[in-house]
């Protein structure tokens, strides 16, 4: 007997077992193209990615090489641009150099025209000769005012003007303001009212004064009722010093220009005595050089403020004040005999003639060798000098001063005329105790200054 077999699997059995592994298999085939496509895309967009970056970089370093040759087209029109900046600088520097130093040629022959007017002026018989000399005397006038201004401004821009800053009372620079305008002021019927303050300043007296006066001036240019003040007074430590008219007043869309060159108002337009618009630019840029403040009020037909704001130094010490001497006449006899060295001979045949007019006894001279024999002859001191300050081989007219005061006294008057406006020239004729007049001389100012002078050496028992 035979022992029993085992049963082999069914068929269904291994159809089962084989359809699972195909299922597994397909799900490990799926995960894994799964994965397989995963890998594709990100390979596919890193290598698109790849490729746009090397268009772009190509494209940047087409436009940089665009942009490093407009700079540098840029760079090339710059440097043509500062170069020719540089000479028109340059250009203008020199100019305005020329114009600072060259003032005492230009007014030389303004100067002598100055003197010989006034004489020919007195000569005449006739009004209407007088009146035409008038005329070309005023005409004459203009022109130095023209030449003055624009010479301020060209020494200022050129830089050639140095404040000189020094501690003064500023009650003398307005007791003399005030000895100059007050003959204007009483020829337009205004009143002239001047507030002393007693106080001690830091500034530069001359260029102090050249604002003041321009600011003064034009304050009664353009005022034809009531009056012009001047005051001062302390505030705080700073000095504050008004210039208060009653005229026709700042229109206040014509503030911001009123400082430009040549600008004139609506108020100067329809004046008869206007200026050259020159006078008010002048007064910025000092004040501006001297460190200065300047505020301006007005209100149309009411009047104008012009407010200066400087350092206080404190109250001044007493002293005694030496007034302006009056104008004197010119048509009355002077009778002196004067030294007169001055080195252009236009200027000195004029002076000349002019003193003579005076009834003047003259020794004039180039230099003061070539008056020896003149003072020889004289055989007594002379009773004044009047002696350019800017003479031949490098000699000044302080120079001259010392020479003859060495020989007559200390005490021998001298008056110095100079077209140079220098702190410089100011501060020698000043230590040298000479009066100092300056070019173009007027007249009525040096025979004033010549009587002043005079006196005071007649009184001193000289």
């Amino acid at each position: 007997m035979q022992g029993d077999a085992p049963n082999p699997p069914s068929d269904g059995a291994d159809q089962e077992g084989l359809q699972e592994r195909l299922e597994k298999l397909s799900k490990i085939n799926a995960v894994l193209m799964d994965r397989v496509e995963r890998s594709m895309d990100q390979q596919g967009n890193a290598f698109s990615l790849f490729q746009t970056a090397i268009g772009l970089d190509a494209k940047v370093r087409a436009r940089t090489e665009e942009l490093t040759a407009v700079l540098r087209r840029l760079e090339c029109s710059n440097e043509a641009l500062v170069e020719a900046k540089d000479e028109a600088e340059r250009a203008n520097l020199s100019k305005t150099r020329f114009l600072a130093a060259a003032s005492h040629d230009l007014l030389q022959p303004l100067n002598a025209a100055r003197l010989s007017i006034s004489v020919l002026k007195d000569l005449q018989e006739s009004d209407d000769t007088r009146q035409l000399a008038g005329r070309v005397d005023q005409s004459l006038q203009t022109i130095e005012d023209l030449i003055n201004t624009l010479l301020d401004i060209s020494k200022l821009d050129a830089g050639v003007v140095t404040p000189d800053i020094q501690t003064f009372p500023l009650d003398e620079t307005l007791e003399v303001l005030e000895a100059s305008f007050a003959p204007l002021a009483e020829a337009k019927r205004l009143k002239l009212k001047v507030r002393r303050s007693g106080l001690l300043v830091e500034s530069d007296p001359l260029l102090l004064h050249r604002v003041l006066q321009n600011l003064v001036s034009n304050a009664l240019r353009y005022t034809t009722s009531g009056g012009v003040l001047i005051g001062a007074r302390r505030r705080g430590d700073a000095c504050q010093v008004d210039i208060v008219d009653t005229g026709c007043g700042i229109a206040e869309d014509e503030r911001e220009t009123m400082f430009e060159e040549f600008y004139r108002g609506t108020a100067a337009a329809k004046s008869d005595h206007a200026g050259l618009g020159l006078g008010l630019s002048i007064v910025q840029r000092t004040v501006h050089a001297l460190g200065h403040t300047l505020e301006v009020k007005s209100q149309r037909g009411r009047g104008s403020t012009f407010r200066l704001g400087l350092d206080c130094a404190g109250p001044a010490m007493p002293r005694i004040t030496q007034h302006a001497p009056e104008v004197a006449n010119l048509n009355v006899a002077l009778g002196a005999s004067v030294v007169v060295i001055e080195n252009d001979r236009d200027v000195l045949n004029a002076t000349v003639t002019l003193l003579k007019s005076w009834s003047c006894t003259t020794l004039p001279g180039t230099r003061l060798e070539a008056i020896e024999p003149a003072l020889a002859e004289l055989g007594t001191a002379p009773d004044i000098a009047l002696v350019d300050y800017h003479l031949d081989e490098g000699r000044t007219g302080v120079d001259v001063v010392r020479a003859l005061r060495a020989r007559f006294g200390p005490n021998f008057p001298a008056l110095v005329v100079t077209g140079d406006w220098s702190p410089g020239v100011a501060a020698d004729v000043s230590a040298a105790q000479c009066e100092l007049l300056r070019k173009p001389t007027r007249p009525a100012e040096l025979r004033a200054l010549m009587t002043h002078l005079l006196g005071e050496y007649s009184v001193s028992g000289a």
